[in-house]
């Protein structure tokens, strides 16, 4: 494995655990930020649905900290314990963040319909290119050195960055969504809003410290492959 790979392998995981650190200690601040309305993650969920006519989507609890997702396959809105029954900003911001995704769902938000295609393409890039870099690094086959590798790494690195690219915006509209519609239904007061706007900003960031990272090893990998053409 090539001393350029590891250096960005180990820039990136820094700054991912990082912002991973930064994250966690967010939601645990906004977790003691109590709201006046005194209602949980579940039950913001569900009014929100509600208030944008979804009635085919399930609201369940799954186990895990920070797991909250929202499945477009089996149209449910997942959420982690704290979360579904928590009353907290940070709480709130999750779940209503998540039933952002349900209302793209509901109105075919064309990013989230172009990520859910990408999803097994994605897949499949990801195996791919494990199987390479591992027989070409930790076994010494050299694939990762010759132009048939690199072209294979180049190529599902596109993929990967081509979907994180596509998730961005995926996120920061369920983010808006998830913030307006707080606000325009006066669910939470300032302090609330601030915080759950604090909290998803911190958990966006996740996000883009995933593109950025997959994009500057695709850029590595390309360059890596064009002066092995020459």
């Amino acid at each position: 494995m090539s001393l350029g790979y590891l250096v960005i392998f180990g820039i990136f995981a820094l700054l991912s655990s990082l912002v991973s650190k930064r994250l966690k200690a967010k939601f645990k601040k906004y977790s003691q930020v109590h709201l006046s309305n005194g209602l949980s993650g579940k039950e913001i969920a569900e009014r929100m649905l509600a208030a944008h006519g979804i009635v085919n989507v399930k609201i369940t609890q799954v186990a895990g900290s920070l797991t909250d997702h929202y499945n477009p396959i089996n149209r449910t809105v997942n959420l982690s314990e704290s979360v579904y029954f928590g009353k907290n900003a940070a709480s709130a911001a999750v779940s209503a963040h998540e039933c952002g995704h349900a209302v793209q769902h509901a109105t075919a938000y064309s990013m989230l319909s172009l990520r859910s295609k990408l999803v097994p393409i994605q897949n499949i890039s990801g195996r791919i290119l494990n199987i390479v870099i591992f027989f070409g690094g930790f076994l010494g086959v050299g694939m990762n050195s010759g132009v048939l590798g690199l072209t294979v790494i180049v190529a599902c690195y596109a993929v990967l960055t081509l979907f994180s690219l596509v998730t961005l915006p995926v996120e920061f509209d369920a983010s808006k969504r998830a913030l307006v519609w707080m606000e325009t239904h006066a669910l939470v007061n300032e302090q609330e809003l601030a915080g759950a706007k604090d909290a998803l900003k911190w958990a966006a960031l996740t996000y883009v410290v995933a593109a950025l990272a997959s994009a500057v090893t695709f850029l590595y990998f390309l360059f890596r492959l064009m002066n092995a053409r020459r």
